[in-house]
């Protein structure tokens, strides 16, 4: 009581963290308003994180982007022509509770499907794209998921299309069981088919690409590259930490290892992506057949 007697009271700016005066008491502001950053902890404008490619203005963490709006970036205006929209993920299985997980995954992302498939152009240079969406089910490979994305390579193929995909994935969808882990094979097979045509694949590996994702169409295309930062493995860190109750090294599984040891061809920010898409493309491209 005597201890606080002469101490001189605080006012609201000295109380505010970030030095702004706090809303007054009863004002309502909206949770969406902000992004707090998982890396520098900082809160930012949503409208911010969006203006600059869901990349953070602080530290420069790439945060996940929703596919829709990717597609919207890296593809010129107006170009995009989705294919196989209507294509949805059934229940083969009858696993239990699937159908409410898929019904709250297509809320909560806007989508019905965890990969977005379409042509469009990039740099004027017309391509096959395929975008998948960490939001839904975390990007999980199920059927639906295999057969547009094989049917875009043949696609590509039919049509001598380049194609460009970004990858997004916590792997095979395990309420599909074997279905979903033979879309490893689908998918690959189609990659090959239209590589032994003589396609161009190009691959940007997303955070996070694991599992079956990684260990088939991911990892097959003619040139590789990743965002910073992003985990790209077929089991997690703390997964084979908890296998062979070791810890692994700082690092083993981000972008920046798999550079450093081969597995990829470049790492490219997030603002340099489009021009460095647009270069593959321009030279690769190949003479379009006639008729």
């Amino acid at each position: 009581m005597i201890k606080g007697l002469f101490k001189k009271p605080r006012n609201e700016l000295e109380l505010s963290t970030t030095g702004a005066k706090p809303a007054p008491s009863g004002v309502y502001i909206p949770p969406e308003l902000f992004t707090v950053c998982p890396r520098c902890k900082k809160s930012v404008f949503t409208s911010d994180v969006q203006e600059n490619a869901y990349t953070c203005p602080n530290c420069g963490l790439h945060m996940r982007f929703p596919a829709r709006q990717r597609i919207a970036w890296i593809a010129d205006p107006d170009s995009f022509v989705e294919l196989w929209p209507d294509l949805k993920s059934s229940d083969p299985l009858n696993f239990p509770e699937y159908k409410e997980k898929l019904e709250a995954a297509e809320r909560a992302s806007g989508e019905s499907e965890s990969v977005l498939t379409g042509t469009a152009r990039i740099g004027g240079i017309e391509t096959a794209l395929f975008v998948m969406d960490a939001a839904f089910m975390m990007g999980s490979m199920g059927t639906v998921t295999g057969e547009k994305i094989a049917r875009l390579f043949e696609h590509a193929a039919e049509e001598d299309l380049p194609v460009v995909g970004f990858t997004a994935s916590g792997g095979a969808r395990m309420q599909e069981g074997m279905l979903s882990l033979m879309q490893m094979a689908k998918t690959s097979g189609a990659v090959k088919r239209f590589s032994d045509a003589g396609g161009f694949y190009l691959a940007m590996l997303t955070d996070p690409t694991t599992g079956g994702v990684t260990a088939s169409f991911a990892m097959e295309a003619d040139v590789t590259a990743a965002e910073p930062g992003a985990l790209i493995c077929f089991a997690g860190p703390r997964v084979i930490e908890q296998t062979i109750r070791q810890k692994l090294p700082p690092g083993l599984g981000r972008a920046e290892s798999l550079l450093k040891n081969g597995f990829l061809d470049k790492i490219v920010p997030r603002d340099q992506q489009k021009k460095f898409i647009v270069r593959m493309l321009r030279a690769h491209k190949k003479p379009r057949r006639e008729g």
